[in-house]
This record gives structure tokens, C-alpha cells and sequence, in this order.
């Protein structure tokens, strides 16, 4: 089965903000057609979206079936006010809020829940991230909340301080997950977690000339260093381009290579999509 665990609708891997606004006013079918043709022609079945809050994904949900592609999408991503994830998602600031919007997830007929919880990595320093953390407390409230309302959990997360909270939690996929101690891939294995590395998010930035070459292949080797470690513990890593990022298109085909090349075999691959079809 091929599947991209992580993609964005919304977002076209050229200019962010160009492309929120082709879909500001209603989701541009036209794009979300070509993007579905391209899945379909390289033989996708299933796509898992990373969420938007214009409707992309849901619209990208509706056209899907005909292509012959399972599409799930969590609507919006959620976000705390104040950190990441603000330029694509919905933000709370209570845990009441939180769950208000939780509930207002499944009104809209979400398939699961996004959270944002850690900034992202920044690609001119190894092992500097853009923002801290949320606290471990609050991560651990989001996740149960989620899960009380019957709904599986994708986390956007990346470092030890975001993931291990999550995980003890019982958080059903982490996405990117860079910098991550074995603390935190030994919580994630025994929670079952599965892992959507989204490498090709860095593994693309080579030789671009956007950030500092030698900062992203440290990220990059950092990142298949760990992805080996987890698979050596029994974890299951699933493939997710993160397509629509920058310098990733949709379509990509970088993800599997730079997870194979981590030590991932197909059959590993196999199990994460078959650990993500369960879960998601």
C-alpha cells in the first residue's frame, strides 16, 4: 500500500503565503484536483492531512474518493494563542476552549485532532528550535481531552520536552520529532506511537541556498540517526513528505529513500502505515 501520512492541502511547497490565499475565499478545486491526479498517478490510496483551518482538507476529503484515495483530515489545527502553528490553524487560550473547539472538531466531521506543541526546528543551528515547549502538564491535558471525545491524536512536536509529555499521554502519531532523547523514543514505543518523521521537510532544503548547508545535513543526520535507533527498539515509523512545506511538492518521492537510508525497510513501512490506518 502507498501512503503519505503527512500532507497539506492547502499548501503548494513554492510560497506559503500565496498559497493560504488561493484558498481564502473557498478551496481552489482546480489545484486540489491536480494534487490528487498527481497522488493518484504515482498510486497513492491514502493521504492524511495535516489540517488547515480554509477547508482545503476537507474539501481534498470530498474529490479523494473518486481518485480511488482514503483521505482523513483533522479540519483545523489547534494551537495555544501566542505560539506556533497561528498561520494555518485555530487557536485557544483555556483548556476550555481547547475542548470547546474539540467539540466543534467533530460538528465539522473531523477524523481526529491536530495540536501544535513545540516550534519548529531552525535550519541555520542544529539543536535550536524556534519556540519552547508547551508545559508537559498542559500537553498531557490536550491529549487526554482528545481521547475522551473519542477522537486519535497527530501532534506536531518536536524535542524531548514536547514529545515525552505526549507520549506518557499516549499520543497517537508524532510528527517531525526532531532532537528527541531515548527517553522519549522509549515513551513513544510504549505507547504504541507512531512516528511520521517528515525528513524530507529537511533532506529538500540541501543545497538550496535558503539556510546553512552544513546546519540542515546535521538536522538531517540527526534526525535518520534517531529514526534508526526507533526502528531498532520495534517503533513504528510511517512515511509523511509534510508535502506542501517548502521545497517539498506534492508527489514527492524523497521520504521513503531518506528512511530507507535511516534502516527503515519496506516491511517497517508497511507496519507504520498499517499502526496509522489503525489509529487514524
Amino acid at each position: 500500500m502507498k501512503a503519505d501520512c503527512h500532507i497539506h492541502a492547502v499548501l503548494d511547497g513554492i510560497d506559503w503565503k500565496a498559497a493560504l490565499m488561493r484558498h481564502a475565499q473557498i478551496p481552489d478545486d482546480g489545484f486540489i484536483h491536480k494534487m490528487l491526479k498527481t497522488y493518484q498517478a504515482q498510486g497513492y490510496t491514502y493521504l492524511r492531512d495535516g489540517g488547515d483551518r480554509w477547508g482545503a482538507g476537507f474539501r481534498a476529503r470530498e474529490l479523494a474518493e473518486d481518485y480511488g484515495i482514503t483521505y482523513k483530515t483533522p479540519g483545523a489545527p489547534l494551537c495555544k494563542a501566542g505560539h506556533y502553528g497561528s498561520f494555518i490553524g485555530v487557536c485557544y487560550s483555556t483548556i476550555n476552549e481547547y475542548t470547546q473547539l474539540v467539540k466543534k472538531a467533530r460538528t465539522d466531521g473531523a477524523d481526529f485532532i491536530k495540536i501544535m506543541i513545540s516550534g519548529l526546528m531552525d535550519f541555520n543551528w542544529f539543536g535550536v528550535l524556534t519556540e519552547p515547549a508547551l508545559d508537559g502538564q498542559w500537553i498531557r491535558q490536550l491529549v487526554h481531552i482528545a481521547h475522551e471525545e473519542g477522537f486519535s491524536v497527530m501532534a506536531h512536536a518536536n524535542g524531548t520536552e514536547a514529545v515525552l509529555p505526549a507520549a506518557e499521554a499516549g499520543v497517537d502519531s508524532v510528527e517531525h520529532g526532531a532532537y528527541l532523547h531515548e527517553e522519549a523514543l522509549w515513551a513513544m514505543k510504549e505507547a504504541k506511537t507512531v512516528w511520521v518523521p517528515t525528513v524530507s521537510t529537511v533532506g529538500n532544503l540541501r543545497g538550496k541556498g535558503r539556510f546553512d548547508d552544513r546546519a540542515v545535513e546535521q538536522i538531517l543526520e540527526s534526525a535518520l540517526e534517531n529514526i534508526h535507533r526507533y526502528t531498532q527498539m520495534g517503533g513504528l515509523i510511517a512515511p509523511g513528505s509534510d508535502a506542501g512545506a517548502w521545497s517539498v511538492p506534492h508527489g514527492c518521492d524523497t521520504e521513503e529513500a531518506l528512511l530507507n537510508r535511516a534502516g527503515v525497510s519496506p516491511e517497517a513501512l508497511q507496519a507504520g502505515i498499517n499502526g496509522i490506518l489503525q489509529k487514524f
